[in-house]
């Protein structure tokens, strides 16, 4: 597994202190992008939480899923949250270790009080001290926070940092992309209110022996509250490793309800991703469950066919000037002011979220603007499928016959890719063993893309042609 070493440099720690007014919570930035450029300590947020204690559980279980590892225990990880202030909120969000949940809680503007939300995304310090404290916050304590360095600070930032070097797999980076993807597909299959949210969540198991995952499990809405299915049904929600949950058990207590989300299924369907968001006070906290808890999101494969589109490297460089840190990107003002139809703009969307600049929300179904703070821009060129299916096209391995591909692989083996109503399947050994679950094989691919290059060549000669009569 590739890894980068990461440094996230900070002013001081962050901390919980007792002031006459209160308690003030200053999270301290890193290194992070802004409308004005990159800035070495950003500053998004001076003002009051409106529930103190619900934003103190939901950034502690954040938290939780950045130090987590949910399968192969033993290995700890410790990434630190992101933060993105979007003009109207802050969005606080984090990857498991092992690349199989993601995290993030959204402090609306019903949260906040007494100040401006600026933008841009940065790392933000949640330290084991500050842990400790935010633990012991009270109901009826006042709560100042501060998202970045001190105003009187702010001019006088030369002095010592304290900074940490965090391994940074290029996996965790395929992973935001990645969930964000797959949450696109998630439609809303159930609301439960309050006491039923509680009554499900505290049932749920912590996990098999020393922690081992114990499968996924379907459920379907039934009434106010959900029932277990054996088996996927029209309607029914995969739980894949609800022990994965037990991030949510933090914000229980403060729960108005749970909004459960996932694709469309048939019977028999295999194990899917999807969301489980708690309802809070001015606040929502989401937790996004990769198929299996062996199974991290990075190689899920939802954007190997935006990533090996031409066009989409373009239009993607048109739409990313368009972005404003929206907290909603809307895919219909983006065509009508890019002149791309929404098929290329959610592409584009698509190509974006590689390198960390798109996320979705599925409680607002629509993406959302962040830079991630890491040098993403080589995730593209990493992805072991893309870069072989590349190879594949650049040694001449691929002859096309029609709806018919043949794929001449590198150790001679030659594999057949058919097309059925625009879905490639495949003769290899992968597509035999995913079925398309996890996106297309590298000979998929190279066909798809060679199909591409001749379309753009005939749309070229039509237009010289065109021009020359």
């Amino acid at each position: 597994m590739t890894r980068s070493l990461q440094a996230v440099a900070y002013s001081r720690p962050s901390v919980l202190e007792s002031a006459a007014d209160g308690q003030r919570l200053g999270l301290e930035t890193s290194r992070g992008s802004t409308p004005s450029g990159v800035e070495d300590h950003p500053r998004f947020f001076a003002g009051f939480l409106t529930s103190p204690q619900v934003a103190s559980a939901g950034l502690l279980a954040v938290a939780d899923v950045a130090a987590a590892r949910y399968y192969q225990r033993q290995l700890r990880a410790s990434l630190d949250p992101v933060v993105t202030g979007n003009g109207d909120r802050l969005r606080f969000e984090s990857f498991s270790g092992c690349c199989g949940v993601y995290a993030r809680l959204d402090v609306l503007e019903s949260g906040l009080d007494g100040g401006e939300v600026g933008h841009g995304t940065t790392n933000v310090d949640v330290n084991n001290p500050l842990r400790e404290a935010l633990s012991r916050i009270g109901a009826d304590d006042p709560l100042h926070l501060r998202v970045g360095p001190q105003e009187l600070a702010v001019t006088t930032l030369d002095g010592p940092v304290m900074e940490k070097k965090v391994p940074l797999p290029d996996r965790w980076l395929r992973g935001f992309a990645e969930a964000q993807v797959t949450a696109a597909g998630f439609d809303l299959r159930a609301e439960l209110p309050a006491a039923e949210a509680v009554r499900f969540l505290r049932a749920l198991p912590r996990g098999g022996a020393r922690g081992a995952s114990i499968g996924a499990r379907w459920v379907v809405s039934s009434g106010s509250g959900l029932r277990p299915t054996t088996r996927a049904v029209p309607g029914a929600v995969c739980l894949p490793g609800p022990e994965r949950l037990v991030a949510l058990q933090r914000v229980l207590r403060h729960a108005t309800a749970l909004r459960v989300y996932g694709p469309s299924v048939t019977g028999g369907a295999a194990a899917t991703a999807s969301a489980w968001e708690v309802v809070l006070p001015g606040m929502r906290l989401t937790l996004t469950l990769s198929p299996d808890a062996s199974r991290g999101f990075s190689g899920e494969g939802g954007v190997l066919d935006a990533l090996a589109a031409d066009e989409a490297a373009e239009d993607a460089e048109l739409i990313a000037v368009l972005l404003a840190w929206e907290p909603r990107v809307d895919v219909a003002d983006l065509s009508a002011a890019s002149g791309l139809t929404p098929e290329r703009v959610r592409a584009a969307l698509i190509r974006l979220g590689t390198s960390g600049r798109v996320g979705y929300d599925t409680a607002e179904a629509a993406y959302f603007h962040r830079e991630l703070p890491y040098d993403a821009e080589h995730v593209e060129r990493h992805n072991p499928r893309l870069r072989s299916a590349q190879a594949l096209v650049a040694a001449g391995a691929v002859a096309l016959d029609g709806a018919v591909g043949t794929v001449t692989a590198e150790d001679g083996h030659v594999h057949r890719v058919r097309d059925a109503a625009g879905v490639l399947s495949c003769s290899c050994l992968w597509w035999a063993k995913y079925r398309g679950g996890r996106g297309p094989c590298k000979h998929a691919l190279a066909v798809r893309m060679v199909r591409r290059g001749i379309a753009a060549a005939e749309r070229d000669m039509a237009r010289v042609d065109g021009g020359a009569r």
